[in-house]
């Protein structure tokens, strides 16, 4: 059912007839790369810790904390991906992808906390004397520095492709993973060269890491307070969707436009001018029509406003 209110300035069409495209794909796409990042975080906590135990290194065992958060993280991102791809009902008209901030939020939380927990455990080892490091742990930090900066790249690109917010925090939490695993291996290194006396190298490298966790927790976070309070930072996408509307027989030009998103869609409040001496039938085909071409043409918008805004009249935007 179409619904069209007239007012004395302007008609607003809003058409609901036109389902936007699933994007099932995209949240399956996600979630798999979920499941690759929780199985992939487990072993290598398995590792480092087995390898901090036996080569005398907290660095390493700090890494191994820092790893077992991100299978926790890891998995709240999953379950955040699977409840935001539930479709909209009467209690949430706008879908569940808000969810996928809120995880976002909860991550950022597992990053301090680990940092805090590592940032003491450190001090107190190097307030406590202890061996030296054993030289095959650069080995398999070395190893490990490269498993997480692949997994970062992936993931990455995955959040790119899905606009899943949620799935790039937990592709930071594999880039923060891979700069502690290198501060350990250069703490490491530089205990190793130094011998005697530095055996506590290890351990600045870890509280130098438990700083770092902290700076990407940060990086994390903003981004998802933007979409929680409907930051305009879509500028790009607002282009394409003025572009399109520019094809649309009846369209004169564009006003306001106005963004949001929702998990890894978006929602569109479009202000699109039309001769003024027109039908209000005909303003309503046009916005008919205009919505089905970006339904069509942007897959990623779930839904689409559009208020008819008839030629010639001034129309003030507090925005602009």
């Amino acid at each position: 059912m179409y619904r069209t209110y007239t007012t004395p300035w302007k008609k607003i069409a809003r058409i609901k007839d036109v389902k936007a495209p699933s994007s099932k794909p995209l949240h399956q796409e996600a979630i798999k790369a979920s499941y690759l990042s929780i199985a992939g975080n487990a072993l290598l906590a398995i590792v480092k810790a087995v390898t901090g135990i036996f080569g005398n290194s907290f660095a390493l065992i700090a890494d191994a904390i820092e790893s077992t958060t991100d299978v926790f993280s890891s998995f709240l991102v999953l379950i955040g991906l699977k409840y935001s791809a539930r479709p909209a009902d009467q209690n949430h008209p706008y879908g569940h992808g808000r969810v996928e901030p809120l995880v976002t939020f909860a991550i950022v939380g597992f990053l301090i906390m680990s940092a805090t927990v590592i940032a003491y455990e450190a001090i107190r080892h190097i307030l406590t004397p202890h061996p030296m490091p054993e030289p095959f742990t650069l080995y398999v930090l070395g190893g490990i520095v490269i498993v997480k900066e692949l997994f970062y790249r992936f993931i990455t690109k995955k959040s790119q492709e899905t606009k899943s917010t949620s799935l790039k925090a937990d592709a930071w939490h594999h880039r923060s993973d891979a700069l502690t695993s290198l501060a350990a291996f250069i703490g490491i290194t530089y205990a190793l060269l130094m011998g005697e006396g530095y055996e506590s190298a290890d351990d600045w490298a870890a509280l130098v890491a438990s700083g770092i966790i902290v700076y990407n927790a940060f990086i994390i976070l903003r981004p998802a307070l933007g979409e929680i309070m409907d930051e305009h930072v879509y500028d790009d996408f607002i282009d394409q969707i003025r572009s399109h509307a520019k094809k649309v027989p009846g369209v004169m030009g564009t006003e306001k436009c106005y963004v949001r998103k929702t998990g890894m869609t978006y929602h569109v409040d479009l202000h699109v001018i039309v001769r003024g001496e027109i039908s209000v039938s005909a303003g309503h085909k046009i916005a008919h029509d205009l919505k089905d071409l970006l339904l069509k043409e942007m897959p990623a918008i779930a839904d689409v406003l559009i208020h008819i805004e008839p030629e010639g009249i001034e129309h003030s935007d507090p925005l602009l």
